[in-house]
């Protein structure tokens, strides 16, 4: 349920930097945390699916949220991506996080096809997290085989923790209905990254997606011009970073990400095993629209 101190407005998603041998390399990350501070974020998210959170150690985690801290001299809040495919997992990790520093959770729903719960466990899930962390808990619906619906995510919110849901799966007609049910007691953050200013305009809390990550001014601007009413301007943003976007979304997102940030000059290393390279055509599809889109 709202509290009234949630996270609001543009929160990307940290990229986590790798080198050659699948380490963190710390350097790079530690950049990259004051880049998106200088560009006026009003949160940060280490460890979510854009960091390939899912390839990471608690001990990783851990090592990025206590960066984030060090270079977060603002006290920006910190939401940690949580992605496991167990309960007894995700609470191991949920406070690993807490003991670094976060000062939430963003929640990635069990996803291993033969272990995804029904409702019951779903909220059993959720709620053990909840109470051992004792931190917000962001759902993160991203989940197609175990999507949280409108009626299943009224449920969880009776948990005490259950703060707001980061609406993914189902496009920019799931987010309006998540909106539209449970706006009123929850917050709704966007994951539309093809539409991020659209989902402003129509109400949301605020945003936790990939593009944020790519183009941190332009989505802090966007935010601002819809919470000044002009609309018009927001989308006209919108539709010039739409073309790249298009170019980046697909199979090895993150490395998709790590590739159209260095054409950007900001190079964030290698991505993780198993993770491959994005193809020469996938590059110079990249490197012609990302001449005429950069993040001013």
């Amino acid at each position: 349920m709202k509290r009234g101190n949630e996270p609001r407005g543009v929160i990307p998603l940290i990229i986590t930097p790798f080198d050659a041998s699948g380490a963190i390399d710390r350097a790079i990350f530690r950049r990259e945390v004051r880049h998106l501070i200088g560009c006026g974020v009003h949160g940060l998210s280490p460890g979510g699916s854009t960091g390939e959170g899912a390839s990471l150690t608690d001990d990783d985690l851990s090592t990025l949220i206590s960066i984030v801290r060090e270079e977060n001299k603002a006290g920006l809040p910190v939401v940690a991506g949580v992605i496991r495919s167990s309960t007894q997992a995700a609470v191991t990790t949920a406070l690993a996080a807490k003991a670094a520093g976060a000062d939430a959770l963003m929640v990635t729903p069990v996803f291993y096809n033969v272990l995804v719960p029904d409702a019951d466990g779903n909220a059993s899930f959720f709620r053990e997290i909840a109470e051992a962390s004792g931190l917000p808990l962001i759902i993160y619906n991203v989940v197609p085989q175990n999507e949280i619906g409108t009626d299943l995510f009224s449920r969880l919110l009776a948990i005490p923790g259950v703060v707001g849901i980061k609406q993914s799966v189902g496009g920019i007609m799931a987010f309006y209905e998540q909106k539209l049910v449970n706006g009123d007691r929850a917050m709704v953050y966007s994951a539309t990254d093809e539409m991020i200013a659209t989902t402003f305009s129509l109400g949301a809390d605020g945003a936790i997606s990939a593009i944020l990550s790519l183009f941190p001014r332009r989505c802090v601007r966007m935010w601002d011009l819809v919470k000044e009413g002009k609309h018009d301007e927001a989308r006209r943003i919108q539709d010039e970073i739409h073309p790249l976007w298009r170019a980046v979304r697909g199979p090895q997102f993150p490395a998709r990400m790590k590739a159209a940030l260095r054409i950007m000059g900001r190079d964030c290393g290698h991505s993780r095993s198993p993770m491959s390279g994005v193809s020469e055509v996938q590059l110079a599809t990249m490197k012609a629209l990302l001449a005429q889109v950069g993040d001013k």
